[in-house]
């Protein structure tokens, strides 16, 4: 398996809906703020998860996470490329790999994602598409 991301979602052929070129769904979001609020919304279910915060190496400090969720989701989404800046090209199966992701956690983790796109005010159209992107990006993690 490939260690590359699913396609990024600012190609033009992503979901076949004409964007304004150059318009991006950091853009359309609002900036890094919205992606702040949504990594901060999820790691509040997270706390309260023992199965995912056994996770953690540092469960009673998850703002380095959040911080980290945040700056990959901006940049993914076409924002700032703060979080390659700072840690290098994402990896995400790298990262994720020393973690069994079976279905369960996928669905678990899932689940917290989709509560926390609840909980944020955007634009159903935008957070359609982030659900989409959040379920491949879900799948591509599983390793169990």
């Amino acid at each position: 398996m490939s260690d590359t991301s699913p396609a990024s979602p600012n190609d033009p052929a992503h979901d076949g809906v004409a964007r304004e070129v150059g318009v991006t769904v950091f853009d359309r979001a609002g900036g890094l703020a919205f992606f702040d609020r949504l990594a901060e919304q999820f790691y509040v279910s997270v706390r309260t998860d023992p199965v995912l915060l056994a996770l953690y190496p540092q469960p009673d400090d998850l703002g380095p996470a959040q911080r980290r969720l945040a700056l990959f989701l901006s940049q993914y989404w076409g924002g700032p490329t703060t979080y390659s800046d700072e840690r290098g090209h994402p990896r995400l199966r790298m990262r994720h790999a020393a973690f069994p992701i079976d279905d369960a956690m996928r669905d678990r983790w899932l689940s917290h994602m989709n509560t926390a796109l609840d909980a944020v005010a955007a634009p159903a159209e935008l957070i359609a598409e982030m659900r989409n992107y959040f379920v491949r990006a879900a799948d591509h993690l599983r390793n169990v």
